[in-house]
């Protein structure tokens, strides 16, 4: 899984815990600041590398502390809502400003979730229960993301009370002698009364799914991309002790034959280049163990029939992803009877209600179906075309082939 191209710079970016209650306008309010310098400084440092520029932005979410271990369920929506703001506002200020998110030199931002109290008292130790459970994103504690090893080049930290809190907590935790810049706040609003976001007695009736689906073409994978692979692997739970079975995450990639019809077909990415880029997302949120561990397996198979062609990367404690190529809409979720949970765009609620139908067909239990949200600038003035370009693969393939075209005329 090494073919990847190794980026330029790899940045950690240290937010101050999320506003509360959040919504859009409060997320900007208090990230938007820190967000436009980190972007810009690394926009203009990618220039002519032609490698992008990595940027792991860990969001400290207080309604996550202590509840890592916990059923997803009661946990989603609030946690969704989150993600698909912030990833909406990165995708908004790179759209305002020209900053290449899409490309081989852009910046490839990455959202970590770090469970963490407001104003910093952590009380909760991190997981022993089971070894190795603790390194498994993208849901994370402090402790685990300051002793990830990662070779970040530069820190940013914000300029606020609780935007120090936060880096002290992870220097302290870390040791760490990378470099830090300390950038400008915005403004974090926090009700006092803000209502609990959990329900404890959904928790204990919720289900801890340990394999979930997810399915796509992940075409020149972008921020759209990357909401819904967060919340994908967000919604497989933490194995408990007393579990035997591995956790698994199945990613369904269309097969490249179904996609000869598709607009700028060559522009499109094959399979394999699909499920490579598709794996760098998914492993840099999912692994906090040590780089380049030899514990993790690869493994490839080529068997005749549907869903048969499938990569297999197996981490130390008891996490499979299953990449698998599939040649119609439901690919494993009907051949899996294992998968108990499904992640889809809100644009494809209809491949849930389908997948299910068929299930029950089959005399098997529905899936649990979480929802993504579609990413729209609605809020926003004069930029829902540039906007909505870095979110689309069709708009991404077009854009390449144009730049081909002038290369070659020139």
């Amino acid at each position: 899984m090494s073919s990847m191209v190794s980026p330029n710079k790899r940045t950690l970016l240290l937010l101050p815990p999320a506003p509360s209650p959040s919504s859009y306008a409060s997320l900007k309010a208090a990230y938007n600041a820190p967000l436009f310098t980190v972007l810009k400084e690394l926009a203009r440092s990618s220039l002519g590398t032609q490698k992008s520029a990595l940027l792991d932005i860990a969001l400290p979410v207080p309604q996550l502390y202590g509840q890592l271990d916990s059923p997803r369920g009661p946990l989603y929506a609030t946690t969704q809502q989150l993600v698909a703001d912030l990833y909406k506002l990165i995708c908004i200020t790179a759209a305002k400003e020209a900053i290449d998110t899409e490309d081989a030199e852009g910046v490839d931002a990455r959202i970590v979730l770090v469970a963490y109290p407001r104003r910093g008292e952590l009380t909760v130790s991190p997981t022993e229960a089971t070894p190795g459970r603790e390194l498994q994103g993208p849901a994370i504690d402090v402790h685990t993301l300051a002793q990830a090893q990662r070779p970040w080049d530069h820190i940013y930290s914000v300029e606020s009370e609780e935007g120090e809190r936060v880096l002290q907590s992870f220097l302290s935790l870390s040791g760490t002698s990378t470099a830090v810049s300390r950038v400008r706040a915005g403004i974090a609003k926090v009700e006092r009364s803000a209502a609990p976001t959990t329900d404890r007695e959904d928790s204990s009736t919720a289900t801890n799914h340990l394999s979930v689906a997810v399915g796509g073409t992940f075409d020149h994978l972008h921020i759209g991309h990357k909401l819904l692979l967060t919340m994908f692997a967000f919604v497989l739970g933490r194995r408990r002790v007393t579990e035997q079975t591995p956790s698994t995450l199945t990613v369904g990639i269309t097969g490249d034959a179904l996609l000869k019809n598709k607009k700028y077909a060559d522009q499109l990415e094959s399979w394999k280049r699909r499920q490579e880029s598709t794996h760098d997302f998914l492993s840099s949120i999912l692994y906090f163990g040590p780089p380049d561990d030899s514990r993790i397996q690869v493994r490839e198979k080529n068997e005749p029939g549907p869903n048969g062609h499938v990569v297999h990367v197996t981490y130390p404690f008891g996490l499979t992803i299953k990449y698998v190529e599939i040649w119609d809409p439901f690919g494993p979720t009907i051949t899996d009877k294992d998968i108990t949970a499904l992640a889809l765009s809100l644009e494809t609620r209809g491949g849930g209600e389908a997948v299910n139908e068929k299930r029950r067909e089959q005399g098997w239990a529905p899936l649990e179906v979480f929802e993504v949200a579609v990413l729209d600038a609605s809020e926003e003035e004069s930029v829902d075309e540039s906007f909505q370009s870095k979110l689309s693969s069709t708009e991404i393939r077009r854009k390449r082939s144009e730049r081909l075209k002038l290369k070659a005329k020139a």
